[in-house]
């Protein structure tokens, strides 16, 4: 990836999103993923949207 576009990928990533790490037993990952594959979804896009749904917040 050219310096340019990484300069740009990593200012999105600042001033647009936050992150935070969750621990999950072993092998519970891949599990995971593979369930939100299944429903067409990335892994980070599967949970925020669980949460989101639990916390009743629409986008």
């Amino acid at each position: 990836m050219s310096n340019k576009i990484q300069e740009s990928k990593n200012k999105y990533l600042k001033e647009k999103v936050e992150s935070f790490n969750i621990r999950v037993p072993k092998g519970q990952k891949t599990i995971i993923q593979e369930h939100a594959r299944q429903k067409g979804k990335s892994l980070n896009s599967y949970v925020v949207d669980l949460i989101n749904k639990d916390m009743q917040i629409s986008e």
